[in-house]
């Protein structure tokens, strides 16, 4: 369920930033980070409601959720923009870093936020 409700933020992440950088000419690393707060807020949702049910209050799981989501934007950022840097295709670095982050994130939904 996690990876199925990542997928829809994924979209929603991948679609914006194909969008900065192929038809607004925003730069890679800046157009990942903001996909990726189109891709939190989407996941928000569906990891509280559909991964695990969550009925703790959101005053206890947004701040947790935003900060994990905050860190994971940065995170994404900073991996796209180096592996851009270093010559990758800003798909193919992002699909990285959306690897990468996928299970930094589970872990940290899984025990600190919605446990």
């Amino acid at each position: 369920r996690f990876a199925s409700a990542g997928a829809i933020g994924t979209l929603g992440h991948y679609s914006l930033l194909i969008v900065l950088v192929s038809f607004l000419g925003v730069a890679p690393s800046t157009s990942a980070a903001c996909g990726a707060t189109v891709g939190a807020l989407i996941n928000y949702w569906l990891t509280r409601t559909y991964v695990f049910y969550s009925t703790k209050n959101h005053r206890k799981t947004l701040p947790r959720f935003f900060a994990m989501a905050f860190f994971g934007i940065l995170f994404n950022g900073f991996l796209v923009g180096s592996l851009t840097s270093a010559g990758m295709h800003y798909l193919a670095a992002q699909i990285i870093a959306t690897i990468i982050v996928l299970f930094i994130n589970f872990g940290v939904s899984k025990i600190w936020i919605f446990h």
